[in-house]
């Protein structure tokens, strides 16, 4: 017994002496405390046994006391008084010396409450009198592994939403609150707001808002201890989200700013990963003027591993800025995006108060496709929650995704929507600036008679060049009253760029100066409208005009030709503008490898949040990632080209997506498993004509680049199902019936099953249609392929094909009879067995069940009796098993015949 310790030897004696020669420490064959019932030569009760146990100087034998807890409440759980010992017994064992027995005993406290809540008629308040307690107390004990332990077990109780709130007020919060205070031990401190942070999500908002809030915030600065700022970054988007928006706004984005600029490159970093959670919760305000120029510091930062963060949250960021009240589309059920029913876009355009106004007229809907009418702008302030909720769908299926509006509302629609019910002028310059494609449909603004133009004297004149515009306002900037804020900001702008010239081949000044040509340009759009604003003051309406003109002008004659494309007012520009440079090479060099995937897995958020009509802000850039030299980049736009077709519309879809679809449709199987994975999703979408055009295609798919890659061509056949209801029977029959008798003769058993379904589909597709001719020429050729087929894995095809039919009822019965049966029952003289058994399976689970051969003088029940019975005296066992025996089992059992043969 060398090398043994002591007192294992022992316990395995006294283990040995109740029958347990092979129990070991990680032996979970058994009830751990089994040995508690088993009479011994003690002659003690088994609650007496479990105390003896419990103390005993063996380490071991409390350890397997501790282990055993949960058994032992179930086994004493029917006397009350028993119940109570053995709970005084583990108050007693929770202040074990040994720290191995705490933490097997703390890891047994959430199954136990667990136990207790389901008898807690029983015991109604003995996990709170005696077990809690426990809990609390190990969050303080001085062996790191129990604390572990007890933290971990409290937040298994917390999301169980077994905890009393009078116990998370009075016994958690107060405890976690001192061990995070400034003067709290390292160690402890990390590890309070640790938790402090995980428990938030699982709290009411006014505990974590009134108990929690204030230390957090403090953490947020502690300057003693870079860990605990970290871990405040990187959990700060789930508290705000715990306490909402007026605490975010008020306490928690200020901290934000601060771990935004920490010393630390890490906490940067964690603040760029939990970007898009924090925006979630905030206002579209206080997004849009504060959120996003701290963005835009982030994604500009000196560290490489900020910026790259930072690049890999834009996507999700901007997804925040969409709208989706104001989108066509709404998200079903299952997750999928969906086109909104006509039905609930069209709104009454009259001046009542209302959440939205439809901008395009009755008349203008006909001139419109159908897929992009009608176009509407809602108040953005009242969908935060949903936006978010859209944004998230959109990245668990891309971003899965994943990440979604197809927004078309302008930029604050809340102004929109006051300015339209008082005739402003103002209203109709943002709705042709937000919506250019309509400017063929609604008349233009100096051909609508309009009160103001009307009763007063004209506007000025001011339809001069941007150029000559900027040149008056430097020049009469002296005359203003106040000082032309954005003109003094886009001359130091200048002047940075011109010292940074001297750098410009370091990647890390590239990217500043790129940022701060972005802000430029913004800066001087406003530097024209504040200054001849100023000078124009003298009338309030005489302001709003100039303000529509300035627009106009500034949209036909923009500053920079290069950026007329990219420009729009759903999101800040310069976030636009880091976007759309996520495809340049020089990215992957300077930030990350794959950043062009990132881009290409957040491109459908973004462009739902732009919507259709800014699609050509998008066009050039997913053009680009559908050419990237990385397979993987163009990996990720095929499994959701699809999504993007949903958002752009018939048309666009059309004119800009069919051609990249095409292109994927002869990429590497690696890629073109994405759009197979959701053919039927996109060809839905497409004309009947467009979708026709795909029809022979589609049997481009069964030729992979590797005859081993099965799946492909199971996921083929899947689809094809689906796709029947998309084309006639006609060019079902033409097309779609020879790629599905190609793959029923595949050389793997799973894509042959799979396609036996798809065979039945078609011949459902034909009947359903009145398509008899059609439907009749088909199962002559399936008797012919299958029935007389030379190896008998065809005729066992033959017998499920029948057994599908009558099953899915796809054809009318006197057709069935009279097309199939006689091939059916005549496998019965078939010299392989699994045919034979096939046959039997067919005849007694499904076609002997249906009414129309139970039915009393049915010509055909004699013939399927005779059938059965001469299968019931087969030689072979197992057909004679399945012509006696009614399995109730699935019909896809047969797969694991023909595995096992």
């Amino acid at each position: 017994m060398a090398g043994i310790p002591l007192y294992f030897v022992d316990l395995q004696d006294d283990l040995d002496d109740f029958g347990f020669e092979d129990y070991g420490p990680d032996c979970d064959s058994m009830r751990i405390t089994a040995f508690l019932d088993i009479p011994g030569q003690d002659n003690l009760t088994p609650l007496a046994r479990l105390e003896k146990y419990a103390f005993s100087d063996n380490v071991f034998n409390r350890q397997i006391i501790a282990r055993g807890l949960l058994d032992v409440f179930r086994d004493f759980s029917n006397n009350e008084e028993d119940f109570l010992t053995v709970m005084e017994i583990v108050v007693r064992l929770s202040e074990d010396a040994e720290p191995t027995v705490r933490t097997e005993l703390m890891e047994q406290i959430p199954p136990i409450a667990i136990f207790l809540q389901e008898s807690r008629p029983k015991f109604p308040t003995a996990f709170f009198e005696y077990l809690m307690p426990i809990v609390v107390r190990y969050l303080t004990d001085v062996n790191n592994q129990v604390r572990k332990a007890g933290q971990e077990a409290l937040l298994i109780l917390l999301e169980q939403d077994l905890v009393a709130q009078s116990d998370i007020e009075n016994k958690v919060c107060p405890i976690l609150l001192d061990l995070s205070a400034p003067d709290s031990d390292d160690e402890y401190k990390v590890e309070a707001v640790n938790i402090i942070c995980k428990m938030a999500s699982m709290l009411s908002r006014t505990t974590v808002e009134h108990m929690l809030l204030p230390r957090f915030c403090e953490l947020c600065s502690d300057g003693k201890l870079f860990q605990v700022r970290k871990i405040c970054a990187a959990n700060f988007g789930d508290i705000c989200n715990a306490v909402g928006q007026e605490a975010t706004e008020r306490l928690l984005i200020p901290k934000f700013f601060e771990l935004c600029s920490d010393s630390v490159w890490g906490m940067r970093k964690a603040c760029a990963e939990c970007f898009m959670a924090v925006s979630y919760t905030t206002s579209p305000e206080v997004r849009r003027s504060k959120l996003s120029p701290l963005f835009i510091s982030l994604i500009s930062d000196t560290c490489r591993w900020v910026r790259q963060a930072a690049f890999q949250s834009l996507g999700p960021f901007i997804s925040t800025f969409a709208n989706p009240s104001s989108a066509g589309l709404y998200i079903r059920e299952d997750g999928t995006l969906s086109i909104r029913p006509p039905a609930q876009d069209v709104n009454s355009n009259s001046c009542q108060p209302s959440n939205s106004v439809t901008v395009v007229s009755s008349s203008a809907n006909a001139a419109l496709p159908s897929s992009e009418q009608p176009m509407e702008i809602k108040p953005e302030s009242p969908t935060e929650e949903t936006s978010a909720e859209v944004h998230t769908k959109l990245s668990e299926d891309l971003n899965k995704n994943s990440w979604e509006e197809g927004s078309d509302c302008c930029a604050n629609p809340a102004e929109d929507v006051s300015a339209l019910c008082q005739g402003d002028k103002t209203a109709e310059g943002k709705k042709e600036s937000s919506f250019p494609g309509l400017s063929s449909v609604l008349p233009s603004a100096e051909d609508v008679f309009n009160t103001f133009l009307y009763w007063r004297p004209p506007l000025p004149d001011i339809s001069q060049d941007l150029e000559l515009l900027q040149f008056k306002a430097e020049k009469h900037n002296d005359a203003c009253s106040v000082p032309c804020n954005n003109c003094v900001a886009s001359s130091e702008i200048k002047k940075v760029l011109q010292s940074l010239q001297e750098h410009i081949d370091d990647p890390d000044v590239q990217a500043q100066v790129q940022v701060l040509s972005a802000a430029l340009r913004a800066a001087q759009f406003d530097s024209v409208g504040d200054c001849e604003a100023k000078k124009m003051e003298d009338s309030e309406e005489q302001h709003r005009g100039t303000s529509v003109f300035l627009r106009k002008e500034q949209e036909n004659n923009p500053p920079f030709e290069d950026d007329k494309s990219k420009l729009q007012d759903i999101i800040p520009q310069p976030l636009l503008d880091q976007y759309l440079s996520m495809t340049d090479p020089a990215r992957a060099q300077t930030v990350d490898t794959e950043i062009a995937k990132h881009c290409a897995y957040s491109l459908p958020g973004v462009a739902l949040t732009l919507g259709r009509q800014n699609w050509h802000c998008l066009k050039d850039t997913y053009e680009t990632l559908a050419s990237d030299v990385q397979w993987k980049v163009r990996r990720t736009l095929a499994f959701s080209i699809h999504e993007l077709a949903v958002i752009l519309g018939d048309q666009l879809t059309a004119a800009d997506l069919v051609p990249i679809f095409n292109g994927f449709l002869k990429d590497l199987d690696e890629v073109r498993i994405g759009v197979l994975k959701h053919l039927y999703d996109f060809l839905k979408l497409l004309h009947a004509d467009k979708r026709r055009e795909y029809l022979y295609q589609l049997q481009e798919f069964v030729v992979t680049d590797n005859s081993r890659n099965w799946r492909f061509r199971y996921e083929l056949a899947e689809q094809l199902i689906l796709i029947l209801e998309l084309y006639n029977p006609n060019d079902v029959y033409d097309y779609l019936r020879h790629i599905a008798l190609t793959l029923c003769s595949d050389k793997v058993s799973e894509v042959r099953w799979i396609s036996f379904k798809l065979v039945v589909a078609i011949l459902q597709k034909f009947y359903a249609n009145s398509a008899n001719a059609l439907g009749l020429n088909f199962i002559n050729e399936l008797v012919v392929r299958f029935r007389h087929c030379s190896k008998w894995v065809g005729r066992q095809a033959f017998a499920f094909i029948c057994q599908a039919v009558v099953e899915e009822e796809c054809m009318p019965v006197d057709q069935f009879v009279e097309h199939l049966l006689p091939s059916l029952l005549s496998l019965a003289s078939d010299p392989v067995p699994n045919v034979r058994v096939l046959l039997a399976k067919a005849l007694r689970q499904t076609l002997l069940e249906k009414a129309y051969f139970k039915s009393v003088g049915n010509p055909h029940l004699e013939a399927a009796e005779e059938t059965i019975l001469a299968l019931q005296s087969d030689r072979d066992q197992d057909v004679s098993f399945f012509a006696t025996i009614k399995l109730k089992q699935d019909n896809m059992d047969n797969i694991t015949i023909e595995k096992q043969n």
